[in-house]
């Protein structure tokens, strides 16, 4: 079963903070297995365009340090999986880390 997930990034590491991100490492994953790593540049940042544009991707799980209530709003009314509480990690063994069922959430990092 094919899957997309979107890991907010700083210089290619998770950024603890959604909306203060550079790119988004969009993973694609089949069969529990890594098939494709690319990065894209977000849109402008307002609230509420980082997960319409991710959203419309077709990501089915967000990977974060921490974000907002509007952002999890959306997500949540879009039936996108949010992993919140992770600390800075290469995009890829987070998924991996997912994958294997051993990533925990933990506190939302943001402050709002």
């Amino acid at each position: 079963m094919k899957k997309l997930f979107a890991v907010p990034t700083i210089g290619k590491q998770l950024c603890a903070h959604f909306g203060h991100c550079e790119e988004f490492a969009i993973i694609e994953t089949d069969e529990n297995k890594i098939v494709d790593v690319r990065y894209l540049a977000p849109p402008v940042h307002q609230p509420g365009t980082y997960p319409r544009f991710l959203a419309a991707q077709g990501v089915s799980t967000i990977i974060s340090g921490g974000m907002g209530m509007k952002a999890q709003e959306i997500f949540a009314q879009n039936n996108i999986e949010v992993f919140m509480g992770i600390h800075s990690e290469d995009p890829s063994k987070l998924v991996e880390q997912y994958l294997a069922d051993q990533l925990e959430s933990g506190n939302n990092l943001c402050d709002h």
